[in-house]
């Protein structure tokens, strides 16, 4: 492996652990989420927090798929320079 690599698995690991990090904070929310929720007119603070938990989950949207892309284009470049470096060498 060439010194072009390191650079490029150092950073590609990063992103990748915090996109699993973010995968598994966005499924431990989503085990509070309920799916239907029933309530009577003194129990709003349970629909109130659905509705915090459901806001928390839209809002990792965003960032969880920014990072799956810039995950594989962090591969996809792995992939590029290692055949590059495979080509070189004939």
């Amino acid at each position: 492996m060439g010194n072009a690599m390191y650079p490029l698995l150092v950073v590609w690991g990063a992103v990748t652990l915090i996109l699993i990090c973010f995968l598994i904070y966005r499924s431990a929310l989503s085990n509070h989420e309920e799916e239907q929720i029933f309530i009577c007119t003194g129990q709003e603070y349970m629909a109130a927090d659905q509705r915090a938990i459901v806001a928390r989950i839209e809002r990792l949207t965003l960032p969880i798929r920014v990072l799956m892309v810039a995950s594989g284009a962090l591969l996809a470049a792995i992939a590029v320079v290692a055949l590059w470096q495979v080509f070189n060498k004939f």
